[in-house]
């Protein structure tokens, strides 16, 4: 199982926030760049990039971060918060960034993201299923909406889609473990989907978890700035476990 460490942006800065709620924020001292290049230096070979304003506010907002983790590392990262455009896409690929995150519109304008996946192939996206009792939200998670999860991943799947993460919004950022029924759920379904698992992750137990419920790769974030897990004890993960 691959691990993927999260960063998260507000006013060009690593930040958490619990539950996807803006006002529970947590702004920690080092740039994402630093923090990228620290994952990079410990055999961390992806990364999860999120342009929190960008969600917020309808539209890409910190291009220069992404451009400066694109430039000066060689992670696979995939970078997403607010792509609306096929133009925004189009610069995301340009500088070099292997998958564009797509949430919102693949749950509120799916005729614009099969567009997309029409002209730019499927390969280059990653699925975002933000869910809250398995129904999908969008918009920052602001916004509930009236799809279920497994028939919007099957729907995506069917053009071609293969990787997808998943985010319970109830358990991201409390530090309280993650879903782990729901993927398992989710894997039982879709066998070949490359399925990563998002929020809860507290401890080390909870990646041992993930991998035996047959996630594919896991996003930590809040659990390695809070110092419950070492950059150490996922160097050695990675290393322990088969790929």
């Amino acid at each position: 199982m691959q691990i993927i460490p999260a960063i998260d942006i507000i006013d060009g800065k690593c930040v958490r926030l619990t539950e996807g709620d803006y006002l529970q924020k947590t702004e920690y001292s080092a740039s994402p760049l630093e923090m990228a290049k620290i994952y990079e230096d410990n055999g961390i070979s992806r990364l999860h990039l999120v342009d929190l304003d960008g969600a917020r506010s309808g539209k890409v907002i910190n291009w220069k971060v992404a451009e400066q983790i694109s430039s000066h590392t060689n992670l696979v990262v995939d970078f997403g918060g607010g792509v609306k455009t096929r133009k925004e896409v189009e610069r995301i690929i340009d500088m070099g960034i292997a998958y564009v995150t797509v949430g919102s519109v693949a749950a509120k304008q799916p005729d614009i993201f099969k567009e997309w996946i029409d002209n730019f192939g499927p390969s280059r996206f990653m699925l975002g299923a933000d869910v809250k009792d398995e129904m999908i939200m969008v918009n920052g998670w602001f916004e509930a909406s009236s799809i279920r999860l497994l028939p919007f991943i099957a729907s995506y799947m069917e053009m071609g889609i293969r990787n997808v993460f998943c985010t319970d919004i109830s358990k991201d950022g409390r530090l309280e473990g993650p879903s782990t029924a729901l993927y398992t759920k989710i894997k039982l379904q879709f066998p070949d989907l490359f399925l990563i698992a998002s929020g809860g992750v507290a401890k080390m137990d909870d990646l041992f978890d993930l991998s035996a419920a047959g996630c594919d790769a896991a996003i930590v974030g809040k659990a390695i700035y809070e110092n419950r897990i070492s950059i150490e004890a996922l160097k050695t993960f990675i290393q322990s476990t088969p790929h």
